[in-house]
């Protein structure tokens, strides 16, 4: 498979105004490829749009060889939302568990999903009582368990300690050297260092799609935040011109 992710002259409308301007990509399979832009920039449209939950005006997005949404991915495509997706009502370990079941998965791969998270010392405790960054972690559990071929993660880092986002983006490597294609948006330029693969989004439009290193090559500079800035000064030129 050459792309995990295909998409095409993609324009996407809310009401009357326009939030993906014809945006075209590809997403590598087996690699980390990260999502960057300022928020507003359209990092989470373009993300429903690849699982497949966004209605477009235009162009096309396919999946894993397939029309993103159809009802064949459902079970090889695992997207974590900004908003944790799980039951207040019920522990972390009951939450993984029925996640685990439906994909005909047991105990055990639960428990392992728990751990791969950072919470088996918050396993036994209810949802509800979980800070903000423990729920979407309990989330990305649930999402994990299913062992999707394609990892869809919308900013899974926001509000975590330095020490658990660094043992998450190691996860997130190991599960891409095993085979697993993960797309991770972030509006923090410290993590674009991290990705294998860069998209840079800003006001609905892509800016970029290449590597860390040839987006540091295109700016001149060893700084990524620098070499984006470099990279909007560019495009605001040749937009004046």
């Amino acid at each position: 498979m050459d792309a995990a992710v295909t998409v095409t002259d993609l324009v996407v409308h809310r009401g009357a105004r326009r939030v993906l301007h014809e945006v075209g990509c590809t997403v590598p399979p087996g690699q980390v490829t990260g999502l960057l832009g300022p928020s507003g920039s359209g990092k989470s449209t373009l993300m429903r749009a690849i699982v497949g939950v966004q209605q477009v005006r235009s162009g096309q997005v396919t999946v894993l060889g397939r029309p993103a949404g159809s009802a064949e991915l459902r079970s090889r495509v695992g997207y974590v939302t900004q908003a944790p997706s799980v039951y207040a009502d019920l522990t972390v370990r009951q939450n993984v568990r029925y996640f685990a079941a439906l994909h005909g998965r047991g105990a055990a791969a639960a428990d392992a999903a728990i751990a791969d998270v950072g919470l088996t010392d918050a396993a036994g405790q209810l949802v509800e009582q979980l800070s903000g960054g423990q729920r979407g972690r309990v989330s990305l559990a649930c999402a994990l368990v299913g062992e999707p071929e394609l990892l869809v993660l919308d900013e899974p880092t926001v509000g975590l300690d330095p020490v658990l986002r660094v043992e998450l983006w190691s996860r997130f490597h190991a599960l891409a050297d095993a085979g697993t294609t993960l797309v991770v948006s972030s509006h923090v330029m410290d993590e674009a260092a991290r990705c294998d693969r860069l998209l840079l989004l800003r006001e609905g439009r892509l800016l970029s799609d290449s590597t860390p290193a040839e987006l540091r090559s295109r700016g001149g500079t060893d700084d990524l935040e620098e070499a984006f800035l470099h990279l909007v000064r560019e495009t605001q030129q040749e937009v004046a011109a």
